[in-house]
């Protein structure tokens, strides 16, 4: 549980690992829900269904890897370090919480304020190093040594992504038939986690800023690749490439990829506020984005999923 594998040694994840992790989580998470709607699109209005995952606890997604890796390694009770951007490291704040344990996250000098004070809210130590996630999961590999902790990472590793991937198992239980599912994508571990679970039967759509395209970039290349990230949704999705785990299972299970504006996912975040009064930060409206600004057009008589997947934002920026 410590850090990514490297390339050539990828741990294969598959439905048996995902249904596994739903079982060790039972009810320690929510099972979130959906809501059948319609939005407008670029030519008129477009039925979706929304997976309201920024309701669960802690508002985001990563609560359900983060929670999978430490009741996996139960008996493991050293405190936990790990590096983030903001979601993982709230995730891991209150994971670490419901289990008793310390916590240790290192942010870069970038990391909103609203996410600092939430992983404060839940205990955790936070220590800021460096100006990006890089460097901030650099100097947590160190600490975690220095400590003798227990490293977490946010993406890369099986029981994270197996974990997050249980939301591929509750869409399925919740809609009819097996329309595609668009996730955001940073470091990877949501859509390939829901690949997983889905299998072959399902077909996930990965949707990133055109600032911080690591999906997409690695499927260019075949192979993990830095990337320079910027934008409107870079604290959520600020990973600088995809991880292993989450690249394999997507060329596994043709994962694709679009790109969408930062004008497109701010104009999606506004709409969801407007339309709906759903709070949502940049990163949890860029599936919609894909909708909205015509990356992604819809089959006829199809209904795709919308993964809208945290909430963790100033209302200010609203």
């Amino acid at each position: 549980m410590t850090d990514a594998p490297t390339t050539g040694n990828v741990q294969r994840l598959y439905r048996s690992d995902v249904r596994a992790a739903r079982l060790r989580l039972g009810r320690r998470v929510r099972v979130t829900p959906v809501f059948h709607t319609e939005v407008t699109g670029p030519h008129g209005p477009i039925k979706v269904t929304f997976k309201l995952e920024y309701l669960q606890h802690g508002g985001t997604f990563k609560v359900r890897g983060s929670l999978n890796a430490l009741l996996e390694n139960r008996s493991d009770r050293r405190g936990v370090v790990i590096a983030s951007g903001g979601n993982a490291g709230i995730a891991a704040a209150l994971a670490c919480a419901v289990q008793e344990r310390s916590c240790t996250v290192v942010v870069p000098e970038s990391a909103p304020h609203t996410k600092v004070a939430a992983m404060w809210a839940y205990g955790a130590e936070v220590l800021w190093h460096g100006t990006t996630y890089a460097d901030a999961k650099s100097y947590a590999a160190q600490l975690a040594v220095e400590r003798g902790a227990l490293q977490l990472h946010a993406y890369d590793l099986p029981a994270v992504v197996a974990g997050a991937g249980v939301v591929g198992l509750e869409i399925e239980r919740q809609v009819r038939g097996r329309p595609p599912v668009l996730v955001a994508v940073g470091g990877g571990g949501l859509a390939s986690g829901i690949a997983a679970a889905l299998g072959l039967r399902g077909r996930v759509i990965g949707v990133e800023p055109k600032g911080s395209p690591t999906l997409h970039a690695a499927l260019a290349a075949g192979r993990p690749v830095d990337v320079h990230v910027s934008g409107l949704a870079s604290d959520a999705l600020g990973a600088t490439r995809i991880g292993d785990i989450p690249l394999e299972l997507a060329q596994r299970y043709r994962m694709g990829s679009l790109l969408v504006s930062d004008d497109a996912i701010a104009m999606a975040r506004e709409y969801l506020w407007r339309e709906f009064r759903i709070v949502v930060e940049p990163a949890g409206a860029v599936a919609l984005a894909a909708i909205q600004s015509g990356a992604y057009v819809p089959g006829p008589g199809e209904r795709p999923v919308i993964v809208l997947c945290g909430a963790n934002t100033d209302l200010a920026t609203l």
